[in-house]
């Protein structure tokens, strides 16, 4: 089932994505980069097949979010939704990237990534996780609180 990327957006409280970051932020060791005026975020929504988001979100867990990192692609946050039909077949995260341009060099790496192609080939032997992916980059606004 297709839903509506509105929809879904609406859904998610502002308060729970700097919630998310404001957790990560204070319980990481690691400084972050703070966000500069090239800075993206890149909102995906993956529509999962039936039966599928379990192996999906084990294949992000194990394998995925290494490759990411490798490839300077920073997670902020994951999400799945909590009411039905979406929570059975419906991931969310948000990538950030320095530049869209570096957003799209970073992917162009990543797909060709030998370990990211062994990965998908096995968690896919069973048939393909994920029907269709809505990807679409986002700016801060001028009066948007800071994402550390």
């Amino acid at each position: 089932m297709n839903i509506n990327r509105r929809t879904l957006l609406q859904s998610i409280p502002a308060a729970a994505l700097l919630s998310a970051t404001d957790l990560a932020a204070s319980s990481s060791n690691q400084p972050s980069a703070m966000p500069n005026s090239t800075t993206v975020y890149e909102l995906r929504i993956y529509h999962v097949n039936e039966g599928k988001l379990p192996a999906l979100l084990a294949r992000f867990r194990d394998h995925t979010i290494a490759i990411f990192t490798r490839h300077n692609m920073r997670t902020l946050a994951f999400w799945t939704p909590t009411d039905d039909p979406q929570k059975s077949n419906t991931l969310v995260y948000i990538l950030v990237h320095p530049s869209r341009e570096a957003a799209d060099a970073n992917w162009k790496s990543f797909r060709v990534d030998p370990e990211w192609i062994s990965v998908r080939d096995q968690s896919e032997a069973n048939g393909k996780l994920v029907e269709k992916i809505d990807s679409t980059f986002l700016a801060l606004t001028d009066f948007s609180p800071p994402i550390r």
